[in-house]
């Protein structure tokens, strides 16, 4: 692609690169996860990809898209929150997503190539999707993004309830990414991700604990 080529949303569409992720409410926190492969095409370029970032000790980010831009994303997102940080305290997750917005959005043109879960706690536990233009969507209890996410949803319809419990939202969210693995042919690779945020903050859960929910 040239460096000066602009593409319709139709065109940014058709050259999405593969992924699964998720961010789901449950009771008194937050679980986000994702597959770990990564694409060129056909061409699987890594097995073990990070789209699960944390971005502030109480906020998470997931990412599908371009690696490059999402990772750009994130440095600046941590750089913004530090910064807020120090004017205002802990910035809200309301407060997060519209500056997200914003800056997606001021990049219309030219933008960032990715689909977003922006995902944490301040006073309770909160979930929005972001896309590549800024819309923010923070009515629903759960999102998913990425090619596999058709799978996901599938399963979250299905099985998911308000007010679950921490162990039982891993547990789903741990079984609607293995449907998207098994179905969706651009998810997968070594694992999968799965983090919790909370009164406490941001932890990813260890390989031991993984493999006890698989």
């Amino acid at each position: 692609m040239l460096i000066n080529e602009v593409l319709t949303m139709t065109e940014i569409e058709a050259r999405k690169t593969g992924t699964t992720t998720l961010g789901l409410v449950c009771k008194d926190a937050v679980v986000v996860g994702a597959d770990r492969k990564a694409t060129m095409g056909y061409l699987v370029e890594s097995k073990e990809e990070r789209k699960v970032y944390s971005v502030d000790k109480h906020i998470a980010l997931t990412v599908a898209g371009g690696v490059g831009d999402a990772e750009a994303l994130v440095r600046i997102l941590k750089a913004q929150f530090k910064l807020y940080k120090l004017e205002r305290g802990p910035i809200t997750l309301k407060a997060a997503s519209t500056l997200l917005a914003n800056i997606l959005q001021g990049n219309k043109y030219f933008p960032y190539y990715v689909q977003l879960i922006l995902a944490g706690y301040d006073s309770e536990p909160h979930v929005y999707s972001v896309d590549a233009v800024g819309a923010v969507s923070g009515y629903d209890k759960y999102y998913s993004t990425g090619s596999g996410s058709p799978f996901v949803y599938g399963v979250l319809e299905a099985e998911y309830k308000e007010n679950m419990s921490v162990e039982d939202a891993i547990a789903l969210a741990v079984r609607a990414i293995k449907a998207a693995v098994q179905r969706d042919i651009a998810s997968g690779g070594k694992g999968m991700i799965i983090a919790v945020i909370d009164k406490d903050g941001y932890r990813e859960l260890s390989a031991q604990e993984m493999k006890e929910y698989a």
